[in-house]
């Protein structure tokens, strides 16, 4: 525009920019209400889509009172281009940053309401989040007048060479979303490799997984590796599971008395300590004539991986305890050495060229 400007146009900017700034600041007032509310829900993919509204409801209301403002000025048209053009990309800038943080959050939502899918397994949420700001980042270079078919033709050439490059890393993250797609591995499982590495799956990431040892450490095993090891998976198909205790007991005890006291502190473990399983019924299967001792086995079920520690533990006491007290012995390994009287020979020494150096008598007891 020509024309000069005058108190009214001023008026009318000021007062469009100040309706922007009023509707940002009702609209957050009201998202701030929303949010309460959305937190009172089971659901907690609203709570992610209300956080994101905040951002953006907000931001395209400035963005709107500048752009009114800006259009009843009388600028020059290169500068109301430039102005028209900074405001859109701000307010791409700003859609796409909450876009990717309620895709990502809507993924996490959803596969933490699932059961055997990976809730807390960022492989996903990353991979959602980057495509989301790779096509934000195509659509404001579109809006500046950057044609993209040049810069996607060179990522389509170049991403040969970038494979080669990561051959490691993308055989990482592949193996990654192969392990999490199979539902073979997922975070909060007890796993323990051939190659020695065992504890619970902390999270399982583009590149590795995190596993959090009995010991508190951290141990970080690349996917691919994950991939190609043998593997036993504590949780799987079901989360209970058996322990085997070996017990023996002298070979002058009634095994019918043993098997039925050995019942009774198995129930009584069962029923009393955290961790284990009331409803299992007590297994004792004896198997072994042993040099000292008749040799069974005890069943014993728990709920999880690391409860068979505490389990076996509460087990071992009770049932020495209770065997002191029905008199049953477990004995001590004894073997015993019979001594035969004979004559004992020493062998001849002989030299180097066959002769006896020396003969000894035999010894006789």
């Amino acid at each position: 525009m020509n024309r000069v400007l005058t108190l009214d146009d001023s008026v009318v900017a000021g007062i469009a920019l100040a309706a922007g700034l009023l509707a940002a600041f009702l609209s957050r007032t009201l998202l701030r209400w929303l949010a309460k509310h959305a937190k009172r829900t089971r659901w907690s993919g609203d709570d992610v889509m209300v956080d994101a509204l905040r951002t953006v409801v907000p931001w395209a209301a400035i963005a709107g009172g500048a752009a009114s403002a800006a259009a009843v000025l009388p600028l020059k048209k290169a500068v109301q281009h430039t102005v028209n053009q900074s405001l859109t990309v701000l307010l791409i800038f700003v859609v796409t940053v909450s876009a990717a943080r309620v895709v990502a959050g809507l993924v996490r939502s959803v596969t933490s309401s699932r059961s055997g899918v990976a809730g807390s397994a960022t492989i996903f949420v990353n991979i959602t989040r980057i495509l989301v700001l790779a096509i934000g980042f195509l659509v404001v270079l579109q809006t500046l007048g950057i044609s993209i078919a040049p810069l996607l033709t060179a990522l389509g050439v170049g991403g040969l060479a970038v494979a080669l490059a990561l051959q490691d890393t993308l055989a990482n993250l592949f193996a990654g979303i192969h392990i999490l797609a199979s539902k073979t591995v997922q975070p909060g499982d007890y796993i323990k490799l051939s190659s020695g590495e065992e504890g619970y799956v902390e999270d399982i990431n583009w590149r590795q997984t995190t596993v959090r040892a009995l010991s508190n450490n951290l141990v970080v095993i690349p996917n691919g590796q994950l991939a190609k090891s043998n593997m036993t998976n504590y949780m799987r198909p079901e989360q209970q599971l058996t322990v085997l205790v070996q017990v023996g007991v002298a070979y002058d005890s009634d095994l019918e008395h043993v098997e039925r006291v050995t019942s009774e502190v198995i129930a009584e473990v069962m029923a009393g300590v955290d961790g284990a399983v009331p409803d299992h019924e007590p297994a004792i299967r004896f198997h072994t004539f042993g040099d000292s001792r008749i040799g069974f086995t005890v069943i014993l079920g728990v709920g999880e991986f690391s409860d068979q520690y505490r389990i076996k533990h509460e087990f071992i006491k009770r049932l020495h305890r209770r065997y002191r007290e029905e008199g049953i012995r477990i004995p001590a390994p004894a073997r015993t050495v019979a001594l035969q009287q004979g004559a004992v020979v020493i062998p001849q020494q002989r030299s180097g060229d066959g002769a006896v150096q020396g003969e000894r008598p035999a010894l006789h007891d």
